[in-house]
């Protein structure tokens, strides 16, 4: 309020204060002659001051019109000049208005429009660092990978786009699967970017599925040090890497380091059943009976499992059913009522002979949780104890249709798998197989192979007849009458 009153009163006093100085010079006398060519202009004071601002006024003028003819021709020669610097605004306003429709349209799945806009962005802009990687993201999602491909490869030219034109050639080499490729260019951008995490992770799948093991274990270290995978499962999968490494482990011609990596694996992570199972075969290969039967008590303690059950019957391959069942009590003592170590008890007292034993340990697991394994059991059993056939061959039918029980399955795309490897054959994840019960049971094969796996191979031609009358029973089972299982079954 005081301002806007201040603001009037300045506005009077000025137009005062003008008004006075005019009065002033109008009753002064004199005034201003000018001659020239002859003519004689006589002006009071008050023409002349205004005269005077009027002559300001044109020369004025007259230097802008100079100027504004200098820029006009430094224009059409190509200077930098205010006309150029409008027209260059005026592209720039348009070139960032088709990048930006050009971003949304890529954002919203339309391919054709964000290229149209990329192509015009170009055409006003200049700066393939942003319309060229819009080019090729908006090639790649119209379906044209050799344009796209074009656009990756301009990129490359400039150090600052270098590693996304990598990038991106390498992502189109994954996708077109074209490993060997993919695998060079990773490598190269890892060693741009060693700190990337997704360059990291591609790498690291695309070395493990090429089998080099050795890079991926390098690749691994680095995700470890940039903080992008935790220690637990670096662990973890460096001892799986480890483990692929001691692959041949078992060759002829391994070598000393290749038959301690299989050792080095299991101390990587003790729990990791095939580690530990190839640990302690590379112990036996040396015949190094006690440090194979502790990596064993050590993996079983984590948890029981067959593949350790069986490596750990080969310690010993040539003892009496009676000694193996002895023997296996460190194993057995340490998880007893654990469904597996039940199952493995059974089998051993079957290879004993023993029966009622065998009948008493895996008490109502057939009926509870009934497997293949836990039914063939039973079959094997009732044979055993001189059942009739009908009742032998109902166990065994319902065997054959029975679970399978846990299995080797990715928890990533839920694949079966007979023997654990490192990469899942169904999908490529990594170290996503797991021992557990698949979503849906699987039939076992035809043969009864997989049937009572610690007994087949004892010492003892009983234990052999028994196991081959088994498989045998299986394999008719498929082939007898509906009616007649269905009777025998109840």
């Amino acid at each position: 309020m005081i301002w806007s009153l201040l603001k009037v009163v300045l506005f009077v006093a000025v137009i005062a204060g003008l008004t006075f100085g005019a009065g002033r010079l109008t009753d002064t006398g004199g005034g201003l002659q000018i001659a020239v060519y002859g003519y004689e202009v006589t002006l009071g004071p008050l023409q002349a001051l205004v005269g005077a601002l009027l002559l300001v006024v044109a020369v004025w003028l007259l230097l802008k019109a100079i100027g504004l003819l200098v820029a006009v021709l430094k224009f059409l020669n190509g200077d930098e000049t205010a006309v150029s610097r409008y027209f260059d605004r005026n592209r720039e306003r348009k070139g960032y208005q088709a990048l930006s429709e050009g971003m949304i349209a890529l954002a919203s799945g339309e391919a054709r429009v964000a290229l149209s806009r990329a192509a015009k962005a170009q055409k006003y802009l200049g700066k393939p660092e942003l319309t060229t990687l819009l080019t090729a993201q908006a090639a790649e999602l119209a379906g044209d990978s050799a344009r796209a491909t074009e656009a990756y490869k301009a990129l490359l030219t400039d150090e600052k786009t270098r590693f996304v034109g990598v990038r991106g050639l390498m992502l189109q080499k994954v996708a077109s699967g074209d490993k060997a490729t993919a695998l060079k260019l990773a490598e190269k951008a890892f060693a741009m970017k060693p700190r990337h995490t997704e360059t990291q992770d591609v790498l690291l799948q695309l070395q493990a599925s090429q089998a080099d093991w050795k890079g991926a274990r390098t690749t691994l270290g680095a995700k470890l040090r940039a903080g992008t995978l935790p220690r637990e499962v670096f662990r973890r999968r460096d001892a799986v890497l480890a483990l692929q490494e001691a692959k041949t482990v078992f060759d002829e011609s391994a070598s000393i380091e290749s038959r301690e990596a299989a050792i080095e694996a299991n101390k990587l992570s003790p729990d990791l059943i095939p580690a530990a199972a190839m640990a302690a075969r590379s112990y036996i290969a040396k015949g190094d009976a006690k440090n194979a039967t502790r990596v064993l008590k050590k993996a079983w303690e984590a948890r029981p499992h067959p593949d350790l059950a069986a490596a750990f019957a080969e310690i010993e391959p040539t003892e009496s059913a009676q000694a193996r069942l002895k023997r296996f009590k460190l194993l057995t003592a340490i998880h007893p009522t654990h469904e597996e170590t039940r199952l493995l008890l059974a089998e051993l007292n079957l290879a004993a002979e023993d029966f009622p034993a065998a009948r008493r340990i895996i008490g109502d697991l057939a009926t509870s949780h009934p497997t293949g394994r836990s039914l063939a059991i039973m079959a094997a059993i009732e044979r055993g104890e001189g059942a009739d056939d009908a009742v032998v061959r109902g166990w065994l039918a319902r065997a054959l249709t029975a679970p399978r029980g846990p299995q080797w399955c990715c928890d990533k795309c839920q694949g079966i798998h007979a023997q654990w490897t490192p990469i899942c054959d169904n999908c490529g994840a990594f170290d996503t197989l797991s021992w557990r019960e698949p979503p849906e049971g699987s039939r076992p094969s035809s043969t009864g192979t997989e049937l009572l796996p610690l007994i087949v191979g004892s010492p003892k031609p009983v234990a052999e007849a028994k196991v081959a009358k088994a498989a045998e029973a299986a394999q008719d089972a498929e082939i007898i009458d509906i009616e007649a299982i269905a009777r025998s079954a109840n």
